[in-house]
């Protein structure tokens, strides 16, 4: 505390002044006066004014003390009171789970009187594992359980439905098991009644029915249920004569094929719009044009280097080629066609000079007339050693590789109908002619690219117009007007659909109807609709795409914003999602699915807790099979942790066998297999690869397919189609490869949210990535033998991502076979 002079009184001062020795001696006598009882006047007042400094200096330094503690005590007090009110406006936070904080009623003693029940009903291979149990027991309102190939994962979720109902009364209709394909919802229906059996009265299969379903069996109630949408046909459904929920269940979500009532619909919108929307028309003369021009060829193609060297020779004899192929287009009555001017022009090709035998004014394009397949293949000119046939193929190789200008090379006569039809307007039967989007791998009729394009876009949960308006390409890019034509007639299209008796809907735009994007539709559902979703297990759930996922959203966040009330007098109470997959077999990234919504589970599907499962354990193939797979596909983001193991009956280690394409070689080792009794898968990539090894296994298909469905053990599909089958042998014929780059998938993937931020090429390389999951499914059906024929270098394609690249040298689980590799 710092030392200084009180304040004297002014009488007082002068005395301070005084020498020490002074003032001691006035204290010592002012001391001795008072002992006398007398004073001392001047003594006094040192006296007075030592008592005054000495006590005024104690007072200060008590008074010091006493006011800090009691001031420190009321500032604390002060602080304390500050610190606990902020002054910062916070408004609550907002809670967007998907789920109310609660758990499944599942007691210890309900636990182990279900263990003993399935001890006691199924034989011992069939006793769940521990991990097999934790999904079943799952008590969380979500769960998700990654289950590898032959994991017994749909067992285990019929054992699952089992827990709910019989052992807790939950309603069969509060829950909904959705499956992707029409084989897999029957398989599990028969799998369903036939272990509920064993715990007494099964369901009926028309229960069984209503509780197994498609997501778009589920949707189609829901818009019907709308006022003036009571008999609204599905478009996809058309083909269908009976309306019959059941067929409309079994609608496959992947079949890209349309039939005839669905064109015939597609046909009379575009007549409609083509007749009425100038711009529309004037964006299908540019789509016309380049449909119908010569495609080109690179000039080091094989084709173009074997021809080349007779360019000269074969420029002498144009004259006379294109005469008697305009004769025998003139004897066919495929010529003159209308809107087509008879017009010789020469070009330069290659140095040497060409003619043609058309211009179209309307297109800007000229034509060729080229040798219609049905005339005789060995018509000749007099003297030539080569046939018409050849003459032309020579000539049109020529004019791919080296003509530049807008050529339209009619082949056919029935081509030149095509033509004729769309130059004179026509546009009664449809557009007429045949488009490729970049990105395709084929071209196909333009409105079935329509359709393609808009489910892809849809799939990923956007608008199309709006998708397109966000698009972007360059001024000469044909896809700029296809785009903007598809914008035109999509919209167009779903108001014809409306207009008809009854309505009609894409089930892509049902589902956009209930969507996170129009929540306040769903609130115009009634509870019954609702209650089937309240209990939602999904199987294959590495399909789903973003459309699916915000209709699922939606309608749990519907659910459990009616409450209690919605679930009065039932044993099923509140909301649940299960959902099983493996996110290393999703193969449907080409039709908008996407696994990102799997292996971000807990953060697309927020919930107060999630319980995780991994079903490792793998009752199909033995430990080759499954190391051999995993390599294959272990370079494509996963689910991390996930390493299967072989379970149940020990089988012997026989590696995958890789071996270059040899057709007869593989029918040889494929009736081999036959002959032993074995079931047989023949998977492959291309139709065409289908009828070529027919040929040398036709002796097995004839005996097989004459056999009962269930009791044929040869089985030829598609990779695709393959998924959830098994076979003893399985062979795979061709490269499971990355082909193309698609630019407007690509821009719309990154519109959707998926892909790496900042990534260009998103799509792309979500493709590379699924085409090693897509080697996985196949490699994975296999129980003991697995031989996969791997087709040749093709030059166009021989530095494009395949999955053989990543089969493993010095591996145990590999046999490489072909030549130029070393054996494992």
């Amino acid at each position: 505390m710092p030392q200084h002079t009180p304040d004297l009184p002014p009488e007082l001062r002068p005395l301070t002044e005084m020498p020490l020795i002074k003032r001691l001696l006035a204290r010592f006598f002012g001391y001795s006066l008072t002992r006398l009882h007398a004073q001392h006047r001047a003594s006094w007042l040192h006296g007075q004014a030592d008592g005054f400094r000495s006590g005024h200096s104690a007072g200060v330094d008590y008074g010091y003390k006493e006011g800090k503690l009691e001031g420190l005590e009321e500032g604390r007090q002060v602080l304390l009171i500050r610190d606990s009110r902020s002054t910062e406006h916070r408004p609550p936070q907002v809670d967007d789970l998907l789920f109310d904080d609660w758990r499944l009623p599942l007691s210890a003693e309900l636990k182990k009187r279900m263990k003993a029940d399935v001890a006691r009903l199924l034989p011992a291979h069939a006793q769940p594992s521990a991990a097999q149990w934790k999904m079943i027991f799952s008590d969380t309102p979500s769960t998700s359980v990654i289950a590898g190939a032959g994991a017994g994962k749909s067992t285990t979720l019929v054992m699952r439905i089992l827990l709910l109902n019989h052992y807790l009364g939950f309603e069969l209709n509060s829950m909904t098991v959705v499956t992707f394909t029409r084989e897999s919802r029957k398989d599990f229906i028969n799998k369903l009644i036939e272990l509920f059996s064993l715990w007494g009265p099964a369901p009926s299969l028309k229960e069984a029915r209503e509780l197994v379903r498609t997501f778009h069996s589920r949707i189609l109630p829901m818009v019907r249920s709308l006022p003036g949408f009571e008999r609204l046909q599905a478009f996809e459904n058309l083909s269908f004569q009976a309306q019959d929920s059941d067929a409309e269940a079994d609608s496959n979500p992947f079949d890209l094929r349309i039939n005839d009532a669905q064109r015939q619909q597609l046909n009379a919108c575009y007549h409609r719009l083509h007749g009425s929307d100038e711009r529309f028309r004037e964006l299908i003369k540019p789509l016309s044009r380049h449909a119908l021009q010569l495609r080109e060829l690179e000039r080091d193609h094989p084709d173009v280097q074997k021809r080349i060297g007779v360019t000269e020779l074969a420029a002498k004899r144009d004259e006379e080629l294109c005469d008697l192929i305009e004769d025998l287009w003139f004897r066919a009555g495929a010529w003159p066609i209308k809107g087509i001017e008879p017009s010789r022009q020469s070009f330069d090709i290659n140095g040497s000079r060409f003619q043609c035998h058309g211009y179209i004014p309307s297109l800007d394009a000229w034509v060729v007339l080229g040798f219609d397949p049905r005339e005789n293949p060995q018509v000749s000119r007099p003297n030539a050693k080569l046939t018409v046939r050849a003459e032309w193929a020579v000539k049109r190789t020529l004019f791919q590789a080296f003509c530049r200008k807008p050529l339209i090379w009619l082949d056919s006569y029935e081509s030149s109908k095509r033509v004729l039809a769309s130059l004179a307007g026509d546009a009664s039967a449809g557009p007429g002619f045949d488009y490729k989007v970049k990105g395709e791998l084929v071209s196909a009729p333009l409105l079935d690219c329509f359709v393609a394009a808009a489910g892809f876009i849809e799939n990923l949960g956007l608008d199309v117009p709006n998708a397109v308006s966000q698009m972007s390409f360059a001024k000469d890019d044909p896809d700029r007007f296809f785009f903007e034509a598809l914008s035109l007639y999509w919209r167009a299209l779903e108001d014809h659909l409306l207009d008809q008796k009854p309505p009609m809907m894409t089930y892509n735009r049902m589902f956009a109807l209930f969507s996170e994007h129009s929540p306040e539709n769903l609130k115009l559902l009634s509870d019954d609709l609702l209650r089937p979703l309240s209990h939602l297990m999904i199987d294959e759930f590495q399909d789903v795409s973003p459309q699916i996922v915000s209709w699922i959203r939606a309608s749990l966040t519907e659910i459990r914003s009616r409450g209690p009330a919605m679930h009065v007098g039932r044993g099923a109470q509140r909301s649940s999602l299960l959902c099983v997959g493996d996110d290393w077999q999703s193969i449907y990234g080409w039709r908008g699915s996407s696994p990102s919504y799997f292996m971000e589970f807990n953060k697309e599907f927020p919930s107060p807790s999630t319980t995780k499962v991994m079903l490792s354990d793998n009752y199909r193939s033995h430990q080759h099979i499954i190391d051999a797979a995993e390599h294959i596909v272990r370079a494509a983001p996963a689910i991390a942790g996930k390493k299967a193991k072989a379970a149940g009956e020990s089988k012997d280690l026989l590696p995958v066998n890789v071996l270059d394409r040899d057709d007869q070689a593989m029918a040889q080792r494929l009736m081999e297999h036959y002959r032993k009794g074995d079931s047989i898968l023949m998977l492959y990539r291309k139709s065409s690869d289908k009828v070529l090894i027919e040929q040398h296994i036709q002796s097995v298909v004839n005996v097989d397919s004459s056999l009962p469905y269930p009791a044929r053990r040869l089985k030829q599909l598609t990779y695709h189609s393959a998924k959830g089958l098994q076979a003893d042998a399985v062979f795979l014929l061709g490269d499971c490869q990355h082909l193309t780059s698609s630019p407007y998938k690509n821009q719309v993937y990154r519109m959707a949210g998926l892909g790496k931020a900042g990534d260009s090429e998103a799509y792309d390389n979500a493709q590379k990535d699924e085409i090693l999951r897509l080697a996985y499914v196949g490699i994975t059906r296999a129980v003991s033998h697995c031989y996969w024929y791997v087709d040749g270098q093709d030059n166009q394609a021989a530095n494009l991502p395949k999955a053989s690249d990543r089969i493993g040298k010095g591996k145990a689980f590999f046999a490489d076979h072909r030549q130029g590799k070393v054996s494992a």
